[in-house]
């Protein structure tokens, strides 16, 4: 097999599918791995002060903890050695071949001819996309033109190069807000741009990780509208209504868009550090004009609109694209190749690196099952092939790009659970000796590899 990526979802699958004796080798882009949580990685949306906005115990795959020793929310410095450390301890650092681009995924003979940069091609039986989806910007046309600096979160990287600016922020989520609080400490003035309200969340419920105590009550078998009113009077009580530090009310439930996870944003603008204003609707010189018929003066602009979802180097016929993302089975499985799968598309309101893993033992339970046992797959298939199964545990997410990957973290989790509890209902199961080399990368009958 043939794993794309060597981030935290990369090195999830190389790990499900090695341990279950599914020979694959690992392409890298980049020269080291760990994906935008390697800040040298020229794709990466990490800037200098990143943390985590999930605790440690939250963060970490399932099976290979985070030290105590380390902060509550590890820096990305942090979480980038922890990352080499997890890849050293389950063998997977002679998997990945570095500085390997890959430019072109196409169906050969039942398989995958994967063509990377160099010129090099190679067939594989299956192929694990894990790219990540949080590095190919998102920037909205506006209209004029600003004489200012432009540039979008990505490339982001401290507060101390516009000490004394007028900076206005576009965009209130996770990323934005940090953004905006730390530019609040060095800069002239700052602005944040904010099309609609939203839920705050302090990383500290009662002396606990906001997170965990957030699964803890989602783990609950309660209805959902007694959960969210639940949270509403946890806000209440420890936040407070927005409008009551100069920010718009929300316009939505919560868990309706992703958690904002920050206690300062909410600060700065009730000390008047952070100026709110209403979408952006045109440029004119230094003056960026607002929706309200408002403008003012900037020195530059910080576009946090998020990112699209960019796998370029594959057809989208074979992708089953759908408004905006792959339109994949439990956001991993493709409805028309039986050999292809996505790790790591997922934002939920859990740990990023165990939602990555779970899918990646469930991709892998499969390749082994389709070598080994028709029965389940023909099992696992019919329900597949349904479409019936809901991640979304009853939440009517917005209808914005940010909820393209979205899912209710327990219904997703629990889901993933059963369609494992199909494939490998007595426990790991792995590839026999004399299945492996069905999928020896260069082995299609017949193929002559590309020169």
């Amino acid at each position: 097999m043939a794993v794309i990526g060597a981030g935290p979802s990369g090195l999830a699958a190389a790990k499900c599918l090695t341990e279950r004796g599914i020979p694959c080798v690992v392409h890298e882009s980049h020269s080291e791995l760990g994906g935008i949580w390697n800040r040298s990685n020229p794709r990466s949306s990490v800037y200098r002060n990143t943390h985590t906005i999930t605790s440690r115990e939250i963060t970490a795959y399932s099976d290979f903890p985070m030290s105590s020793d380390l902060p509550v929310y590890p820096h990305n410095t942090e979480v980038l050695a922890y990352l080499e450390d997890y890849a050293r301890a389950n063998d997977l650092i002679g998997l990945i071949r570095f500085n390997s681009e890959v430019t072109a995924v196409e169906p050969v003979d039942g398989g995958w001819q994967v063509t990377t940069a160099d010129g090099s091609s190679e067939w594989h039986s299956d192929v694990v996309i894990a790219n990540g989806h949080n590095w190919s910007p998102s920037i909205p046309e506006v209209a004029g033109t600003f004489s200012g600096r432009i540039l979008h979160s990505r490339d982001y990287d401290s507060a101390e190069e516009f000490t004394d600016q007028r900076v206005l922020v576009v965009g209130a989520g996770n990323s934005g807000c940090d953004i905006a609080v730390e530019l609040a400490q060095v800069s002239k003035d700052v602005s944040i741009s904010m099309r609609r309200g939203y839920h705050f969340f302090p990383k500290f419920l009662l002396g606990k990780p906001a997170d965990q105590v957030g699964e803890a009550s989602q783990s609950m078998p309660l209805p959902l509208w007694l959960v969210r009113l639940g949270y509403r009077a946890m806000l209440r009580l420890m936040v407070g209504p927005p409008s009551r530090y100069g920010l718009p009310e929300p316009d939505h439930k919560p868990l309706e868009s992703p958690p904002i996870v920050n206690s300062l944003l909410p600060y700065y603008c009730s000390h008047g550090r952070i100026t709110v204003r209403k979408n952006i609707v045109g440029f004119d010189g230094e003056k960026v004009l607002f929706a309200d018929d408002t403008s003012a003066e900037f020195d530059a602009v910080v576009f946090a609109t998020g990112f699209t979802i960019d796998i370029p180097f594959m057809d989208p016929a074979d992708l089953d694209w759908t408004n905006g993302r792959p339109e994949f089975y439990l956001l991993a499985f493709s409805p028309t190749h039986d050999n292809l799968f996505i790790s790591g598309m997922t934002d939920g309101t859990g740990g990023h690196f165990p939602t990555a893993e779970q899918q990646s033992q469930v991709i892998a339970a499969y390749i082994v099952a389709k070598h080994e046992n028709p029965e389940r797959i023909a099992a696992f298939d019919q329900v597949r092939r349904s479409g019936k199964t809901d991640i979304t545990g009853g939440i009517r997410f917005l209808k914005t790009q940010r909820s393209l990957t979205q899912f209710e973290l327990i219904t997703f989790r629990r889901e993933l659970s059963k369609h494992l509890d199909i494939l490998e209902p007595d426990g790991l199961a792995t590839l026999p000796a004399a299945a492996v080399a069905e999928t020896v990368p260069g082995s299609a009958p017949d193929l002559e590899p590309v020169a």
